[in-house]
């Protein structure tokens, strides 16, 4: 699927601290799991509620993170669908629909792998911004 150019990254999703899943390619960057941005803050931001994570009450206190289980993106406040993927390398492109209480948006996200278990979310255009986020261990 080739990608055009897409409109930038609305606020919301910039400050809502989640962003988007992998689609199952087969040697492609595996997203599933809870992620934070200070891997200390784990037990802070999620907590097992029967068989799923989900956000603690204060999770937005301690960095926030989002939840990725297969083409579904969870924040706290939003909730995405991916549309659309690109592998490049270590590069990951995505397309989602994301929804919160109050708009619908497209979104896309620029991903680059570090290891397993972390990785960056790089803005396009702004050099110096990028948020990195690291994967929790199963609870």
């Amino acid at each position: 699927m080739a990608m055009g150019r897409l409109p930038k990254p609305t606020a919301f999703a910039l400050s809502s601290g989640f962003f988007l899943a992998s689609v199952g390619c087969a040697a492609a960057l595996d997203l599933n799991g809870a992620w934070v941005t200070d891997a200390d803050n784990c037990p802070k931001v999620f907590e097992r509620k029967g068989s799923r994570i989900a956000f603690t009450d204060m999770s937005d206190v301690f960095g926030g993170g989002f939840i990725v289980d297969g083409d579904q993106i969870i924040g706290k406040f939003a909730r995405c669908r991916i549309k659309g993927r690109k592998d490049s390398g270590p590069n990951v492109n995505l397309i989602a629909a994301c929804a919160t209480d109050m708009m619908l948006s497209n979104v896309q996200f620029s991903l680059k792998e570090l290891d397993a278990n972390s990785l960056i979310r790089l803005f396009p255009g702004m050099e110096d911004m990028e948020i990195r986020y690291h994967r929790c261990p199963a609870t």
